[in-house]
């Protein structure tokens, strides 16, 4: 595949890398769990029904740092098939150490750029669901042009969406949301799951997490925004 979505003079990543020492777990996680789970992208396109027994819905969760949610919706919704892409090591360690630890076999992961897999490994039209969880805000106005959800890598998102799936989105920073939501309405073939102009409702789906709970305990809000590919 060659689509060229993304035409930034500088090509925005789905991530900054951080250097991280693995606790044992994480490295025993790497060290097992990969070759059981990991994939590379030089096998290109994903073959969703060589890797899963479930023939279910195929999601792709971006940058899922240290997997908490991940493994919760896996385990939770057996029928579904979860392909995770995170960079940071030690979180697909920790990912892989609790699937292997408790038994859970549709996660499938890719420790590489999100921007790479999508535009090379994943086929158009292939996804059931996409979701991206609390990414970087890049709160210094000078560093919002290297903000992940921006109008070209949402339309390569959109593209990898089958019709009437859905893109979601959460943040704990406001000013991100309003961003984000006025990149996902500009795009025109995605539509809002609220009213046109509003956030919605934490879907069942998505796990709250710990920093979720006492972010609220502190007064601090969580915006999700739900879209869905139009249907032709």
């Amino acid at each position: 595949m060659t689509d060229n979505f993304v035409s930034f003079d500088r090509r925005i990543r789905s991530f900054v890398m951080r250097a991280g020492r693995m606790t044992e777990g994480q490295q025993r996680g790497w060290d097992e769990g990969f070759p059981k789970f990991g994939l590379n992208k030089d096998r290109g396109c994903v073959d969703w029904d060589s890797l899963f027994q479930s023939k279910g819905p195929r999601i792709i969760e971006i940058g899922f740092g240290m997997g908490d949610s991940l493994i919760a919706m896996a385990e939770s919704n057996p029928q579904n098939r979860y392909l995770g892409i995170e960079v940071h090591r030690p979180g697909v360690g920790r990912l892989l150490s609790q699937a292997m630890d408790r038994g859970i076999d549709n996660i499938r992961v890719f420790a590489d750029d999100a921007v790479d897999i999508l535009e090379s490994c994943v086929a158009p039209a292939a996804l059931d669901g996409i979701q991206i969880y609390f990414p970087d805000p890049w709160h210094k106005k000078r560093h919002h042009k290297r903000r992940l959800i921006q109008p070209a890598f949402v339309s390569l998102l959109v593209s990898r969406l089958a019709e009437g799936g859905w893109l979601h989105l959460a943040t704990d920073w406001q000013p991100y949301a309003e961003h984000m939501l006025e990149v996902l309405e500009a795009a025109p073939e995605l539509k809002n799951a609220s009213p046109a102009g509003q956030y919605s409702p934490r879907p069942s789906w998505r796990p709250e997490t710990k920093f979720e709970r006492r972010g609220a305990r502190l007064g601090h809000g969580v915006w999700d925004l739900l879209f869905h590919r139009q249907i032709s």
